[in-house]
C-alpha cells in the first residue's frame, strides 16, 4: 500500500500551513502583543482551544468545527514558530514528515506486508499492539508514561485505566468495577457525616482522598461500559445548563424562593427539557 505522503500532492497547497506560519511571522514583526508571547503563554490559549473544538464536537456543529478547527492549527503552528525562537527550530515539514512516518510505523496491519495485515483482528487487539509498538518506540519505563499528568483528571482517569488494562491489570468484568464503586462509595460514608464544619484539615484531606478514589473507580467504570466519561459528564452539563436556564425563565426577577418551590419547578422542567442526546457519529 501506498504511503500517504507520497500521492499526487494533490490539494498540497490548499492545505498547506505555509500561510499561516507566514502570518504569524508578521504578526511577531508588527504586533506589541504578539511579539511579547512566550510559549508558556501560549499553553493557556492552546488548551482553551482544544476545549472550544472539543465543545464544538460535542454539539456536532459543523460550522463551529471548522472555526474551531482552524483556531486549533493557529496555535499549533504558533507553538512551533516559539518553539523555533525560544529553543531550537522546529520545522513544519520535519514535523509533518515526523508524524506521518510514526503513524505508518504504528498501523503494519495498515501498512506492512500480508503478514502483518493478516494479525490484525479487533479494534481491541489492534489498540493493544498499538500500546506494544508505542513502548517499544518510545523508551517508556512504564505504560503510564504517556498519560500527560497536564490531561483534566476525569480524562486522566480514564487513559490510566485504559494504559493498565493493556497489561491484563483490570478487573474482569462490569459488575466487578460496580462493585468497586460501591466499596469507595462505603469508604467515603466512614469519613463523612451530616455537619462537615469544624473539620480538622486532616478529616479534609481524607474525605478529598476517598472522594478522589471514588471518582477514579467511575472513570474505569466508563471505561468498562464503553462509554467516555468526560463526553458523558458534558452532555450532563449541557442537560443542565439547558433546564436551569428554563427554571430560571420562570422565575420573577429578584425573587425569594422557597426550596421546595424550586424544586417543584426543577421537576416540571424535566418533564419538557429532555436529555441532551447526540446522534453516534
Amino acid at each position: 500500500m501506498q504511503h500517504p505522503s507520497k500521492g499526487d500532492g494533490a490539494g498540497t497547497d490548499s492545505c498547506s500551513l505555509a500561510p499561516i506560519a507566514d502570518l504569524i511571522d508578521r504578526l511577531r514583526v508588527d504586533c506589541p502583543w504578539d511579539r511579547e508571547l512566550s510559549l508558556a503563554d501560549l499553553r493557556a490559549y492552546l488548551i482553551e482551544e482544544a476545549h472550544e473544538l472539543a465543545a464544538a464536537i460535542d454539539e456536532r456543529d459543523p460550522a463551529a468545527i471548522n472555526e474551531e478547527l482552524g483556531d486549533l492549527l493557529f496555535e499549533a503552528v504558533y507553538v512551533a514558530r516559539l518553539t523555533g525562537a525560544e529553543l531550537e527550530e522546529v520545522p513544519l515539514a520535519g514535523a509533518i514528515r515526523s508524524v506521518i512516518d510514526k503513524m505508518v510505523a504504528r498501523h503494519p496491519h495498515v501498512f506492512g506486508d500480508e503478514k502483518d495485515q493478516a494479525k490484525a483482528g479487533s479494534a481491541a487487539e489492534v489498540a493493544a499492539m498499538w500500546e506494544q509498538r508505542k513502548r517499544s518506540h518510545d523508551g517508556e519505563r512504564s505504560v503510564l508514561d504517556g498519560v500527560p499528568a497536564s490531561l483534566p483528571a476525569l480524562v486522566g482517569a480514564y487513559r490510566l485505566g485504559q494504559k493498565a488494562a493493556g497489561i491484563g491489570f483490570d478487573w474482569d468484568s462490569t459488575e466487578a468495577v460496580r462493585a468497586k464503586v460501591a466499596e469507595e462509595l462505603d469508604e467515603l460514608d466512614q469519613e463523612t457525616d451530616d455537619d462537615q464544619t469544624g473539620q480538622s484539615a486532616e478529616a479534609k484531606a481524607r474525605v478529598e482522598e476517598e472522594l478522589g478514589d471514588v471518582l477514579f473507580a467511575v472513570a474505569n467504570l466508563a471505561r468498562h461500559l464503553d462509554v467516555d466519561p468526560e463526553r458523558a459528564l458534558a452532555a450532563a452539563n449541557r442537560k443542565f445548563r439547558l433546564r436551569f436556564a428554563a427554571m430560571e425563565a420562570e422565575l420573577k426577577p429578584g425573587g425569594d424562593y422557597p426550596l421546595e418551590e424550586l424544586e417543584r419547578l426543577w421537576e416540571r422542567v424535566k418533564l419538557r427539557v429532555g436529555p441532551a442526546r447526540r446522534a453516534s457519529p
